[in-house]
């Protein structure tokens, strides 16, 4: 146990506190000696020391719980008020902390900042990231107290834990019987649907009126009696036709009473409705992960069977979403369909033009949990967090030496490969390193 005595702040002597001073721009820094994390502000190391301590000074005076800085306590007071200060532009929506706002606002922008190292697939949430992990390592941290069985996710044991409690939550209102999974009903209901009475003679289907049976039949017989009056594509049913129709028209007939989003499908309206309920009904039998839309289950199975059925045809690059084809071939077609509306620049991916708006805006949601830091790329935090644990992945393969960033490994390379790539204009010198010549130029313009 670490103790940080008062009177020691305010004396201004801490035993965990360690102090250096930079000579060249006299800024102190303020060390753990616990765990070695340095921060600029002594402020920033006494909070950070109540992780080792324990100490949580900021008591909720409704329900007696502490924490260890102010502002956790003040985003959860907002629990018992019920104050929703943070509200999103697009659809109204509120929430207690600013964080929880960032998390939401990626249902609009489509923003997934969380990338998985192994398989490239994209996450909103960093809770996603860490579930989505387990299919790699095949980690089971959720465990049945009854008979030991493990599972990757939370709800997976759940679902479990009713084969043990008997508890039957979904019914048939038909016939009163209960099963204690939603997938076992679907199956029972498919009893009541009535008899069958109408069969396709090609494939043994039945159905249960003449219309459905006809409309099958054009699935074997290609016929296509609807046709676009703009476009002239033909369409087996007149469903399909009015659906397309609304490609032409930009019509939009389905509204979301939560945001007033319009669609143009029903499905789709079905499919966003779930971001604002959460709803996630189709379940991977593999990983337990859950999904808003069917499709979306179809392409994750391929992260199980490395189906990749999308293929470039000009570079031959494959892929398990047409989605991801569509993004890929922008590559080749230089294709910029993402315009900034403040300077006008085009990118070719959605998320590009997001990460480049913060350039405007200054907005820098990616917080560095050591010293507080906050930058606008996932990337430019992941640099960063390397200064405080010291990590140098990037190593020279001639001497040995390693480098925390990889433009530093690529200055240290010329001094093996004697590559000079800065000339100056005035007499031909070169330089390995851009600011070298910036010095060297000075030496003709006197300055």
């Amino acid at each position: 146990m670490y103790d940080i005595a008062s009177n020691s702040l305010a004396s201004g002597r801490m035993p965990h506190l360690q102090l250096e001073q930079n000579d060249e721009k006299r800024k102190k820094t303020y060390i753990c000696k616990v765990c070695g994390s340095s921060f600029s502000r002594q402020s920033a190391l006494v909070i950070h020391i109540r992780i080792h301590s324990g100490e949580k000074p900021h008591s909720c005076q409704i329900c007696g719980s502490s924490f260890r800085q102010k502002n956790t306590l003040v985003a959860h007071t907002r629990t018992h008020t019920g104050e929703k200060p943070f509200s999103c532009t697009d659809c109204g929506s509120s929430f207690t902390e600013k964080a929880s706002l960032v998390k939401h606002m990626r249902i609009h922008t489509g923003e997934k900042p969380y990338s998985c190292s192994r398989c490239g697939n994209s996450f909103a949430q960093r809770a996603s990231l860490v579930s989505h992990m387990r299919t790699h390592t095949g980690e089971k941290p959720y465990h049945c107290e009854v008979c030991d069985s493990s599972f990757g996710w939370k709800n997976s044991l759940v679902a479990h834990m009713k084969t043990h409690s008997a508890e039957k939550p979904y019914s048939c209102k038909t016939c009163g019987s209960s099963f204690p999974h939603k997938n076992s009903l679907v199956a029972h209901l498919e009893m009541h649907k009535g008899e069958t009475k109408y069969s396709c003679t090609e494939c043994g289907s039945v159905f249960s009126n003449k219309a459905n049976l006809v409309k099958h039949m054009r699935t074997h017989s290609g016929e296509k009696p609807y046709s676009s009056e703009v476009c002239g594509s033909s369409f087996t049913t007149n469903a399909s036709l009015v659906t397309h129709v609304r490609t032409h028209t930009g019509e939009k007939p389905y509204s979301c009473e939560m945001c007033s989003s319009s669609f143009a499908y029903k499905q789709t309206l079905v499919a966003h409705v779930r971001k604002h309920t959460g709803e996630t009904p189709y379940s991977c039998e593999i990983c337990g992960s859950s999904f808003h839309q069917k499709k979306s289950l179809t392409a994750h199975m391929r992260t199980h069977s490395a189906e990749k059925p999308f293929s470039c045809k000009d570079c031959g690059s494959s892929f398990t979403e047409k989605s991801s084809l569509v993004k890929h071939m922008r590559i080749h077609s230089g294709e910029k369909p993402y315009s900034c509306s403040v300077c006008g620049t085009s990118f070719n991916l959605k998320s590009t033009l997001v990460s480049h708006m913060r350039t405007h805006t200054g907005e820098k949601p990616y917080n560095c949990e050591t010293c507080g830091s906050s930058f606008s790329r996932k990337n430019i935090l992941v640099n960063h967090m390397r200064i405080h644990s010291g990590e140098k992945r990037y190593s020279c393969k001639v001497c040995g030496s390693c480098f925390t960033w990889k433009n530093v490994l690529v200055y240290h390379m010329r001094t093996h490969t004697g590559e000079k790539p800065y000339s100056c204009e005035i007499c031909s010198s070169s330089f390995s390193l851009k600011k070298t010549l910036v010095s060297h130029l000075q030496t003709h313009t006197g300055e």
